[in-house]
């Protein structure tokens, strides 16, 4: 499998060097050259494979020769070597619960599989591999416990302050060691153009091996495929395939999605479910794309105004709005909207949900109102202990902190503080 840039003005290249850079050197995000279909029968009899056998054949044709079969299945096994169950909410709505590894995000999923192919690749080199990446909350933990303690690999990680949960924060400035957390006096999309910055500037080029681990990355956007087809796998009626809702921000994980689509897999309608930060609801409404200044809200991971990933969903569909429209919505779901889906939901089925899984939640429910023959599921993103200053005051209930976030609650954050300047970041990585 080769990766070209969406951007047409680099050369062609494998996994592999896809994976290290990150961004292709005319600063397109990298896509495959060509979509691997898979078999009828393996979808038909899915049910007949594990978890791992099933991962393990999704993404073998996108990294191709560049690991060996053996270490990859290694690499896979250590990848969701934890629980994804489909749990049944209502009648025609269940939560795909996505945060059951070490950070209780969804993103666990890419980090580990992108920390383990990264250190495969680099274990030979002599060059120290420096990780940027900017986050808007699950991110920055998944990849500091993905890379922690990764030989070769540095991981520089900018957050905008105040604008991550509690415990999100906890996550990404507590480790330590190869782990490096700047408190950015910003948003996140001034984190994202800090960092978009640093790959463009040809001083750090000369002077550091920069990679990214934000979705942009292919190693962090295709595994996240899995869900998809685990999903599938404990869907019961296959013969009405769901409608899927997906909390998206800067939409890696609902186009992982559609790229499981358009290899083969059953699903009936993707939903982008948005907050306040609606670019693509209003792409989809007028054909215009237009990005903003991100707006905060309680569903913070998904305040992105500018969301890169969708210039590969754009892709996908040959930048043709009808045939995305055809298998693809997108909606805004207020706070407002957010904090009673998450009172009645609990209410009514004692069922916790995080607030990007209950925008998701709402977008879902709003759908099926008018699509009474459908059913659906929507992504349970993140353990709602992760937002538990937004939660529990909603639902007036105290959530028990698992194992592993309690011992975190009490370490010390460590934190570089630094202005939206772009000449600060590169000052601090150049020293």
């Amino acid at each position: 499998m080769q990766y070209f840039s969406l951007h047409n003005q680099s050369p062609l290249v494998d996994f592999k060097q896809a994976t290290i850079n990150g961004q292709a050197p005319d600063k397109g995000l990298y896509f495959p050259t060509n979509l691997p279909a898979l078999e009828l029968d393996f979808i038909k009899n899915i049910n007949q494979y594990s978890n791992e056998e099933i991962a393990f054949t999704v993404i073998a044709p996108y990294v191709g020769n560049a690991i060996p079969s053996s270490i990859l299945q290694d690499i896979v096994a250590q990848t969701i070597n934890f629980s994804i169950p489909l749990v049944s909410i209502t009648q025609r709505i269940s939560a795909l619960e996505m945060f059951h590894g070490n950070t209780l995000a969804f993103k666990d999923v890419g980090a580990r599989f992108m920390s383990r192919c990264l250190g495969y690749f680099v274990k030979d080199q002599d060059a120290k591999v420096t990780v940027l990446v900017a986050t808007s909350g699950d991110t920055g933990g998944a990849v500091a416990d993905g890379f922690f303690d990764v030989e070769g690999v540095e991981v520089v990680i900018l957050y905008p302050s105040g604008k991550v949960s509690t415990v999100q924060e906890k996550q990404l400035t507590t480790l330590g060691n190869n782990i490096k957390a700047i408190e950015v006096n910003g948003t996140f999309d001034d984190c994202q153009r800090m960092v978009k910055l640093a790959f463009m500037d040809e001083d750090l080029k000369s002077n550091l091996f920069l990679t990214s681990a934000n979705s942009i990355n292919v190693a962090r956007w295709l595994p996240q495929q899995f869900f998809y087809f685990l999903a599938y796998k404990q869907w019961n009626d296959k013969k009405n395939p769901p409608v899927i809702a997906v909390p998206s921000g800067n939409f890696g994980n609902i186009c992982a999605g559609l790229l499981a689509l358009k290899t083969g897999l059953p699903i009936k309608h993707f939903l982008a479910a948005c907050n306040a930060n609606e670019v693509v609801p209003d792409f989809i409404r007028t054909g215009e794309y237009k990005p903003q200044q991100s707006i905060p809200t309680i569903s913070n991971a998904m305040d992105v105004g500018d969301p890169s990933n969708f210039v590969r969903i754009l892709h996908l569909f040959d930048n043709d709005i009808n045939k995305l429209k055809s298998v693809f919505s997108a909606v805004s779901i207020s706070d407002e909207q957010t904090k009673s889906t998450l009172e009645k939901v609990y209410a009514e089925h004692q069922y916790i949900m995080d607030p990007h899984g209950a925008v998701g939640y709402c977008a879902l429910e709003n759908y099926l109102h008018s699509h009474p023959l459908d059913a659906g599921i929507f992504a349970e993103t993140a353990h709602p202990v992760k937002f538990f200053d937004v939660v529990e005051p909603v639902i007036s209930e105290k959530i028990k902190l698992p194992s592993t976030i309690e011992h975190l609650m009490n370490k010390e954050k460590v934190a570089i503080k630094m202005d939206a300047h772009f000449n600060d970041l590169k000052s601090y990585l150049l020293s």
